[in-house]
């Protein structure tokens, strides 16, 4: 499902449409923002924080001595947890994986597995995306952060040519997934502990919500080299690159 082979644009061959005010003012938060691969140590311990502080203050999780929310799945060979920094400040972060029939680990395996095992069995690809969290001082100011953060999902399956964005999701967000992506609801609303609520597994298939989105939504488009930065392996030796600039601006002029 990449539609960018040739080199630009993820949405090239769509003529897109007149920016928004929104989407202009999508942009001009991404300016201010870097994108950074957290794989050990301090920027890992700063992303379980904030993961815990989010959750925490919106009443979704119990109190935990530690203030952390970690689990076994962060140390998946498919996962890719990333910190999104504005104006070098972590504000906030999500964690996808890359689901495959070699690699079906995730966090909605361990919910809504049944529906997908025979999916994954045909070769069927998902990006999972789980653990978003804002910051709560910066998520009433920034309204734009949420887009932001999920621009890497979008990204994900791009690169990794998925056949859908898989989600779980709670009640309140049914109308922004549904409106922002396309996806629909996959059976009944199941628990996921440890948090104190129905979660919703949601679908958006690729093939058929990718261009309208990046057509409705320039910001999430991205050049093929942001894409490596993200989500290519790094050969032996090399040094993976520290932060990962959004590069969405490059289309501002063609939108």
């Amino acid at each position: 499902m990449d539609t960018h082979q040739s080199g630009q644009s993820s949405g090239s061959a769509v003529k897109p449409e007149p920016l928004s005010s929104f989407a202009r003012n999508v942009l001009d938060v991404l300016e201010r923002i870097e994108y950074r691969r957290c794989e050990s140590g301090e920027d890992l311990e700063a992303v379980y924080r904030l993961r815990y502080k989010a959750f925490h203050t919106h009443g979704l999780l119990d109190t935990i001595v530690e203030q952390k929310l970690a689990d076994h799945l962060d140390e998946a060979r498919n996962c890719y947890c990333f910190g999104v920094f504005m104006d070098g400040e972590l504000v906030s972060t999500v964690r996808l994986h890359h689901l495959s029939r070699a690699t079906p680990e995730a966090p909605i395996m361990t919910v809504f597995g049944d529906r997908l095992l025979l999916r994954l069995a045909r070769g069927e690809t998902f990006i999972d995306p789980s653990r978003l969290a804002i910051d709560p001082q910066m998520s009433s100011v920034h309204r734009a952060l949420p887009f932001v953060t999920l621009r890497l999902a979008v990204i994900a399956n791009t690169f990794f040519k998925a056949t859908s964005c898989i989600s779980m999701i709670r009640e309140e967000h049914m109308a922004f997934y549904h409106r922002i992506f396309g996806s629909v609801q996959v059976g009944e609303p199941r628990l996921y502990p440890p948090f104190t609520m129905p979660i919703y597994f949601y679908e958006s298939i690729c093939e058929q919500n990718m261009e309208p989105t990046l057509q409705r939504f320039p910001f999430f488009q991205s050049t093929a080299l942001e894409r490596r930065m993200l989500f290519a392996k790094v050969p032996a030796g090399e040094l993976a690159p520290l932060t990962i600039l959004p590069t969405a601006k490059y289309f501002r002029e063609a939108a």
